[in-house]
């Protein structure tokens, strides 16, 4: 019997990153040394002041349901890291805690795209955004850019690609997977465009805030105030406190349109992991040692890929501003060697000297690979080196 599947299922796609992480596991099973540079968390353990507050929850029986959104303790933390860090202001009940960011841009796109919205997404973008507005009935619109603007959108792009359809535009800074983040200014450039355009709602993504090193962090809404009340910011704890497997993202935007999400929520999942909200709160009030430490790594393991990569004429990189990853271009070694394309390129790579890393093509922007450097530095240099032994060889 051959069972009819929806129509949505064939437009969208399996995570591509997850795809890399399975190959290379498929091989580690027969035994070879796979060193996999897809993996989008970091390589750090869950801090323990963390870890102590999610084993209290246990304890004193912390596992019953939660309400919807979230309990009052983590929204009230929340409100206060919006405050502390980003100068926003948002009530407990402008707050909505969900399974993850993936989660909580899932609810804002199904509670307000209607079928043929479009939806402006950046390329190179992170992966799952297209998919889950085909899954909203929506139309992604992709804005290409290139590394000569550094993966950054131009104000005229921008306006070129707004319609009487678009609903929603998309914004990442720090970027998955360039690592590049937009300045103020940037920012504030295509906030005057947006302004120009009301019905276009805005979705920041700022899960990567904490791990940034070339400049203090902003968004849209600390660029252009004016925008909040059609501002969703999304945030979560799983990148910069290693907090990936908990899964707890949330969102702050206006009143109307959190309650709409939490709708959405309250006929899915319904409330978070309980356990990982306690969990959760300790990680917001809890300082920012953890958290500069790790960032500190990352910025370290950024310079070393960088330099090493400069070995390598052929290739392309673009330093980033933060995040764990580097997006570098490899065309010319594809055209060089005769590849098909950066998927073919990724696959020799992890065929040949057993390093696994992400094409470009699933980010929108063909030509790439994405570098984690989401490991050991013992690790990361043999992968490098493995790198570089391919890459001359093809070159």
């Amino acid at each position: 019997m051959t069972i009819a599947m929806a129509k949505r299922i064939s437009t969208v796609r399996q995570s591509p990153t997850l795809a890399v992480a399975a190959k290379a596991m498929q091989l580690q099973s027969q035994g070879l040394d796979v060193i996999n540079l897809g993996v989008g968390e970091p390589d750090f353990d869950t801090p323990q002041h963390i870890k102590n507050a999610a084993i209290m929850a246990i304890d004193s029986g912390f596992t019953k349901y939660t309400a919807v959104d979230g309990i009052s303790e983590l929204k009230a933390a929340i409100c206060d890291k919006f405050a502390r860090d980003n100068k926003l202001e948002y009530s407990p009940n402008q707050i909505l805690v969900s399974v993850g960011v993936k989660h909580s841009i899932y609810n804002l796109c199904q509670a307000v795209i209607e079928d043929g919205d479009e939806v402006l997404i950046l390329a190179p973008y992170w992966v799952s955004y297209p998919d889950i507005v085909l899954l909203s009935n929506g139309i992604p619109v992709i804005i290409h850019t290139n590394s000569a603007n550094q993966y950054k959108v131009l104000p005229e792009q921008l306006e070129q690609m707004i319609t009487a359809k678009t609903k929603l535009i998309f914004i990442n800074s720090p970027s998955n997977p360039s690592g590049i983040a937009y300045t103020l200014e940037e920012l504030q450039a295509l906030g005057a465009v947006l302004r120009r355009y009301p019905q276009v709602l805005i979705a920041t993504d700022d899960i990567y805030e904490h791990i940034v090193w070339s400049r203090p962090f902003c968004n849209i809404l600390n660029a252009c105030p004016d925008l909040y009340s059609r501002t969703v910011v999304f945030n979560g704890v799983s990148k910069a406190y290693a907090m990936t497997g908990w899964r707890i993202g949330y969102a702050g935007g206006s009143l109307e349109l959190i309650a709409a999400m939490k709708t959405i929520q309250s006929q899915s999942t319904s409330n978070p992991c309980a356990i990982a909200q306690k969990a959760a709160v300790a990680a917001l009030n809890g300082g920012y040692e953890t958290i500069s430490a790790m960032s500190d790594a990352f910025h370290q393991r950024h310079d070393y890929v960088v330099q090493r990569l400069l070995e390598i004429p052929a290739i392309e990189v673009v330093p980033a501003d933060g995040t764990f990853y580097l997006f570098p271009d490899v065309r010319k070694i594809i055209r060089n060697h005769g590849y098909a394309n950066d998927i073919e390129f990724a696959e020799r790579l992890l065929n040949e000297v057993h390093v696994a890393l992400v094409p470009g093509s699933a980010f929108g922007t063909e030509g790439c690979i994405r570098i984690s450097f989401a490991v050991n530095q013992q690790t990361l240099c043999t992968a490098i080196d493995r790198l570089i032994r391919f890459c001359n060889v093809h070159n």
